[in-house]
């Protein structure tokens, strides 16, 4: 059980400072030196007079400067604010505008004019060279807010959701000590995910506490999948952390596979839901692997469950089981009208405990609107909808917010993609609705990538949507089949690496 994240840096540190806490493009940087940039840079900050406690954006990707600011604003007592430097420039300028920082750190150029402080990367550097000491007087603690996670919010504008010390211990522990993670010590984690997406902790976090090592892959190796296995390769990592729809993308390669990754020994993914069909894949080229489904909202810090899939689960279950939960974090299914229902029915996942976080920066309307006091606990509305299984597992029924009504029926835009990935044509699908004037749902679309040759074996792509419905007119109901397919090579990703159903929608919407 850890109680500081600072203080699991300072062991290291102090125990074995020459060993590698980071890999960035054959650089590689040790504890020690974490330590001492950290402490240079925290005595800087101090020297700043920043107002008390406040939030401090971080602009950049994956390099090592990124993690260093981070420990080091945690040191100053400040909260950080990642944004990673591939965002668009209005979502940069909704994050300034809600957020009001001190100041900004700028490890890549930052793209706009600012009246605010800004550091940039050639000063960092200077700072680190400095070598000052520094006594910790007020860090981050408690419930002081670590970190804040902006996530995309429906009226447009992003959410600055708050993380505290207290959330991300809770995380933590639950992490480095649950049975189904089955964490070695001094992980060796691959480090794609961006620092501007929540998944990202899933990685650094039990990572520091346990003295391992992060392998960033920069956002440049990934951008198609050639380039990303080349770099995998080189890097001796033995834990993947991702979304599903990013491991996908590796699995295009026929030699990501045990053969050529003999040391690749876990695979972990949040943020998205984990499909059979990406799983018995995965299962296929790593027969040894750990492959652990978590799931959890930003709000709730990173994951709320989690489950090491088996084989006996890829065969029973249609959607794979999201998990047993957190035991300090109370979860229920609750119905409209918010009472809890009995195991084995579907309702809304709320989640409560020391985990939740205590709302959205400078937006006390959507805090109140998502997150209430349930047995005494900080508790949280994720909009997902669940059932909780008598042996205590979480399944996932999909987005609230992704169910449609069409002729009458009430329709799962991920199921229906669950029946279309089951094609044997198809290598990824998504449904999704065109809308009317009325704002009703006029018809349903699928966009599919096939899979590679199929597309050659056909005169025609209405063949090919023909033998696609023949196939799985089986499976579906008549009212679920998509009424038009589009063919694309790919799907959109967001910048988090998951397929970007809301893009898709206003793209079929707008035309």
């Amino acid at each position: 059980m850890i109680s500081s994240m600072l203080e699991r840096v300072e062991h290291f540190a102090t125990e074995n400072p020459d060993y590698p806490v980071y890999h960035y493009l054959e650089q590689l940087y040790s504890y020690g030196d974490l330590k001492a940039d950290s402490d240079s840079l925290a005595a800087h900050i101090d020297s700043l007079d920043l107002p008390a406690n406040s939030p401090v954006l971080v602009f950049g990707g994956q390099e090592y400067q990124m993690l260093a600011i981070f420990v080091a604003l945690t040191k100053a007592g400040h909260p950080y604010i990642p944004v990673d430097s591939h965002s668009a420039l209005d979502r940069i300028e909704a994050i300034l505008e809600i957020a009001e920082p001190s100041l900004v750190f700028a490890v890549a150029d930052f793209p706009l004019e600012t009246s605010l402080p800004v550091l940039g990367l050639s000063e960092v550097e200077a700072i680190f060279e400095k070598k000052s000491t520094y006594q910790l007087m007020h860090p981050v603690s408690g419930d002081d807010t670590y970190y804040i996670i902006f996530t995309s919010g429906t009226t447009g504008k992003p959410k600055g959701v708050q993380i505290s010390h207290d959330n991300l211990l809770s995380f933590t522990n639950w992490m480095i000590r649950d049975k189904e993670f089955a964490l070695p010590e001094r992980p060796q984690m691959l480090a794609q995910p961006s620092y501007s997406f929540d998944l990202s902790v899933m990685y650094w976090a039990p990572t520091l506490a346990l003295g391992g090592t992060l392998f960033a892959l920069p956002k440049e190796l990934t951008l198609d999948f050639k380039t990303l296995f080349a770099a995998i390769q080189t890097l001796p990592f033995k834990i993947w952390t991702s979304t599903p729809s990013f491991v996908d993308m590796a699995l295009l390669s026929r030699e990501f596979d045990e053969e050529h990754l003999p040391d690749l020994t876990h695979f972990y993914f949040d943020g998205e839901e984990l499909t059979v069909k990406t799983a018995q894949k995965l299962r296929e080229r790593f027969p040894k692997a750990v492959i652990v489904n978590a799931y959890g909202p930003t709000e709730a810090t990173v994951a709320l469950s989690a489950v090491a899939i088996t084989d006996e689960m890829l065969v029973n279950y249609k959607r794979l089981p999201i998990g047993y939960t957190k035991p300090d974090s109370p979860t229920f299914i609750l119905d409209e009208d918010g009472q809890v229902v009995p195991n084995g029915q579907q309702g809304e996942i709320v989640v409560s405990g020391p985990a939740v976080s205590k709302g959205y920066l400078n937006n006390p309307e959507r805090t109140e609107a998502a997150f209430f006091q349930f047995d005494g606990l900080q508790a949280y509305h994720t909009g997902d909808l669940g059932v909780m299984t008598d042996e205590g597992l979480l399944l996932y029924g999909g987005r609230m917010d992704f169910q449609i009504k069409y002729n009458g029926y009430r329709i799962e835009l991920e199921e229906v993609a669950q029946h279309l990935n089951k094609s044997t044509y198809i290598e990824a699908a998504v449904a999704v609705p065109r809308y009317n004037a009325d704002h009703k749902v006029q018809n349903l679309l699928a966009y599919v990538v096939p899979k590679a040759g199929i597309m050659e074996q056909f005169d025609r792509e209405l063949e090919l949507t023909k033998v696609i419905k023949q196939e799985l007119k089986e499976r579906m109901m008549d009212y679920m089949m998509p009424s038009k397919f589009i063919y694309r090579d790919s799907l959109p990703l967001t910048a988090n690496g998951k397929i970007d159903i809301k893009g898709l929608i206003a793209e079929v919407n707008a035309q």
